[in-house]
């Protein structure tokens, strides 16, 4: 989500938001209004930073590397000719987030009164593990791997525009109940993502998500479905492990406090020269923000919308 923010929080021409030091603060931006908007709404957020990525993620991070570069090489190429609208797009795909803006970010969340957790290794599986302990309701992503890690609610979208505006509701997706109507388990579940590809393996060639699934519910068995797609078992045994068996840490259940003000504009107003009345405009929002209110949640169906759900409990 961070990444999003530095994507998309930028100038017409793709140049990022600074402070007068010219340290980036797109981050900072988005992370205010979106949490703001959540606590108006009575979620209560629980953000997990990803910790070191797997051994077997190297070619994916390179590969996104290598597009960054690209990237950039167009965006400079973009503003030379005076083309903003290339510019801008170019310049989304070469955002870098590094760790003090991380640092900041927690920083910031922290003042606002909100638990973080750093991840041993990848962010999806430690938010699935928590799901899966009752530490949250759900994980938020726009990752499907949360459901390989196990989540056992997924919820997309929920940073989404139209979702904040309530023009459209974020969805809600409920693994349990996804395996059994596709008639497959967790494992099968884990070998079709590996048909298709993840972020540790490359996938079977000329496997997309419905071929994956038509083969899968062959149950054939593991070694039997993977060979038959062109890949031998011992060279997916450690992607699978993954997701299996991620590295993650158990966390107790999150602790929410009120805002710290005098620390916010600490951060924000002194050190990053955001606007005053906004950051107390943003303050007071979350102050008036309806308290939450314990509701029985009603029976949800595949792929519901979280407006099916009684406020309070998202």
């Amino acid at each position: 989500m961070l990444y999003q923010f530095l994507a998309t929080i930028r100038a017409p021409d793709g140049q990022p938001f600074t402070d007068r030091s010219g340290r980036v603060t797109a981050h900072l931006i988005g992370l205010l209004y979106r949490t703001t908007s959540w606590l108006e709404q009575q979620i209560r957020p629980v953000w997990v930073f990803d910790g070191r990525p797997p051994d077997l993620k190297a070619g994916t991070l390179r590969t996104r590397f290598l597009a960054k570069e690209r990237a950039q090489e167009a965006w400079n190429e973009a503003l030379a000719a005076g083309d903003l609208e290339t510019a801008r797009r170019k310049a989304a795909q070469t955002s870098r987030l590094t760790r003090s803006m991380i640092e900041e970010a927690v920083q910031v969340l922290h003042a606002l009164g909100l638990p973080t957790v750093q991840a041993p290794s990848e962010g999806e599986a430690q938010g699935a593990r928590m799901a899966a302990s009752g530490t949250v309701w759900a994980s938020a992503s726009e990752d499907y791997d949360s459901l390989l890690f196990g989540t056992p609610r997924l919820v997309r979208g929920l940073g989404s525009r139209k979702a904040r505006t309530g023009t459209q509701a974020a969805q809600l997706l409920e693994r349990e109940r996804m395996l059994s109507e596709l008639g497959i388990s967790q494992d099968e579940l884990i070998l079709i993502g590996l048909l298709i590809g993840t972020d540790f393996n490359d996938g079977a060639e000329g496997y997309g998500p419905k071929k994956a699934l038509k083969l899968v519910q062959r149950h054939l068995g593991w070694e039997v479905t993977l060979r038959t797609a062109g890949i031998e078992p011992k060279d997916v045994e450690e992607a699978a492990e993954i997701f299996r068996n991620p590295p993650v840490v158990e966390v107790p259940v999150p602790v929410f406090g009120e805002p710290d003000e005098k620390e916010l504009r600490r951060l924000l107003v002194t050190e990053h020269d955001f606007s005053e009345e906004r950051v107390h405009g943003a303050l007071n929002r979350i102050r008036s923000a309806p308290k939450r209110k314990a509701t029985p949640l009603p029976t949800p169906g595949r792929q519901q919308h979280l407006d099916a759900y009684p406020a309070g409990e998202s």
